[in-house]
């Protein structure tokens, strides 16, 4: 039986590329849709729509791929998003919108996936986090953001150590700029050789996954090319 992963955020730049990357290792991949969004046709890809800011209905897609009788190995978080602001435009709106979308969406999957890898003995989940929620020279101009990303890092520290002996581990992956037409268009001056592509984003995580890359442990990845 081939090994499942569960993907959120799968249809984005960096989602198709961890996609696509993950289906040629072998992987069947279940993926959480948006209302509006369809999975690609491919028959190791199931696709449902998820709410992922519903903590009950993401437990019940978790133990629905289960009842499937998927060989869950992983979970790879990727749903997010993006605010400018620094302190003195930050509001309790901007700092609910961000952190709904960048920590909530996360931890409603990180918990059902938490429970059911103490179950099976172990799994992988990998978060995205973000350079401004290290430092705060990058971050001082999108407060909201920054603050919604630094608590996924700590929430990958909790787990690690929640899940020390019990071979559950997390791993959050840190871009700098990610090569996307959005990006482009939005800064056409800056260097695009500087960025990172998405692909290089999805061989790191497929390298995490094999035997060799399980091997690390409390792992922040930053992946920043020259940018």
């Amino acid at each position: 039986m081939s090994k499942s992963i569960i993907i959120t955020g799968s249809t984005g730049n960096l989602g198709g590329a961890v996609t696509k990357r993950l289906l040629k290792d072998g992987y069947m991949l279940y993926a959480t849709l948006l209302p509006h969004e369809k999975a690609p046709e491919d028959p190791h890809i199931h696709g449902m729509h998820v709410d992922l800011f519903n903590e009950a209905e993401c437990a019940r897609y978790v133990k629905e791929v289960v009842g499937r009788g998927a060989s869950l190995c992983a979970g790879i978080l990727l749903v997010g998003g993006f605010q400018m602001g620094g302190l003195t435009e930050a509001s309790f709106e901007a700092l609910d919108k961000m952190f709904k979308v960048n920590f909530y969406s996360a931890f409603s999957m990180v918990k059902p996936l938490f429970e059911h890898f103490e179950k099976v003995g172990g799994g992988q989940i990998f978060l995205i986090g973000a350079r401004p929620a290290l430092q705060p020279k990058d971050g001082k101009g999108a407060l909201a953001y920054a603050l919604s990303k630094s608590l996924i890092f700590n929430l990958a520290e909790l787990i690690n150590q929640s899940g020390k002996e019990k071979n559950i581990r997390a791993t959050v992956i840190v871009p700098s700029t990610i090569d996307t037409p959005a990006n482009r268009e939005a800064m056409p001056d800056a260097d695009f050789q500087h960025w990172v592509p998405a692909d290089s984003i999805a061989d790191v995580i497929a390298f995490l996954l094999t035997d060799s890359g399980r091997m690390l442990r409390e792992s922040v990845i930053k992946v920043y090319n020259k940018a």
